[in-house]
């Protein structure tokens, strides 16, 4: 549980985080935590709640605002996901997520350098702050964080880090276990760094890349080796995307076939979205490295522990 000096710097932490968007003339939204169905995403297993789910991510109401008329949007909110538990993971936790019409990842990228530069802003030189003269301290790291910051695509970081080549990641289904024992320790220990432009396969929500069909416009940020953010241009083609669904759907086992369902109202709203552009940060984790903490259970308000 966050003492007094703790739950301050949280409080100013996301009043700079609200600040900045507000700032850059973003609308802050909220949307149902809880829903009848969510995004048919393999890899999120999600929480039920009395035959509905509790979101693991805003993702689905914010675009369908997008394709209502809205074109800069944010959300801080609760999200979900069952059985994460562990230092950089909470099965409740909280998601900053933004979207942008008339944008791609380049844009969000740049939002990126700008919404740390800004938190640094407030927030440096206060107590429990990690960050002195543009560098954040972690362990026996400084991490330089002023931009330009560090890109590295997926097929480069494969090439320089892994034991296997990308091809052969993809075609033994082992990318995330390689990705997370060898590749990820060296992303952005000497300064923030972008992952960017992963294979298709692993952006069912993400524009292919002009010229590149095999690639998304999909990118990861990075601090210390810890994954932040996720971001995308969106796939606003929505016969595209329902074949992308079908086939998370086919991946899926068989209880998570019969609860999950393809989200019709989506689709046929998608259609009405052209280009545009979204992302979402773990808040937990950026404050986690903000104030120089090992686990994000230190720095929300509650953790599970406190309830053991």
């Amino acid at each position: 549980m966050l003492d007094l000096h703790g739950l301050r710097f949280r409080a100013a932490f996301f009043h700079s985080l609200r600040s900045f968007f507000v700032r850059q003339q973003f609308l802050e939204v909220d949307t149902p935590i809880r829903q009848p169905l969510l995004l048919p995403e393999l890899n999120i297993e999600p929480l039920a709640s009395e035959g509905w789910f509790l979101q693991a991510s805003p993702e689905l109401c914010m675009k369908r605002l997008l394709s209502s008329g809205c074109s800069r949007i944010f959300q801080l909110c609760n999200c979900f996901r069952k059985g994460e538990r562990g230092r950089l993971h909470l099965e409740e936790f909280t998601m900053l997520e933004w979207y942008r019409t008339n944008a791609d990842y380049e844009d969000l990228m740049a939002d990126c350098e700008a919404l740390l530069g800004s938190l640094l802003a407030d927030l440096s030189g206060m107590d429990l702050c990690a960050v002195s003269n543009g560098s954040l301290r972690a362990g026996e790291r400084v991490i330089a964080l002023q931009p330009p910051w560090e890109r590295l695509s997926v097929h480069e970081a494969f090439a320089r880090y892994s034991p296997v080549s990308i091809e052969q990641a993809m075609a033994d289904d082992t990318f995330d276990e390689i990705l997370v024992e060898y590749v990820e320790p060296y992303l952005g220990v000497e300064k923030p760094l972008f992952l960017y432009d992963y294979p298709v396969e692993l952006g069912s929500l993400a524009r292919r890349k002009d010229g590149f069909p095999h690639l998304a416009e999909r990118f990861e940020f990075y601090i210390n080796g810890i994954e932040l953010a996720n971001g995308f241009s969106e796939l606003t083609d929505s016969h595209e995307q329902r074949q992308r669904f079908e086939r998370e759907l086919e991946l899926m086992d068989d209880e998570r076939r019969q609860r999950s369902s393809m989200p019709e109202r989506f689709l046929e709203e998608l259609a009405g979205l052209d280009r545009a552009a979204g992302i979402a940060l773990g808040v937990d984790r950026l404050l986690m490295l903000l104030m120089g903490k090992k686990s994000v259970g230190e720095v929300v308000s509650f953790a599970p522990a406190d309830f053991d």
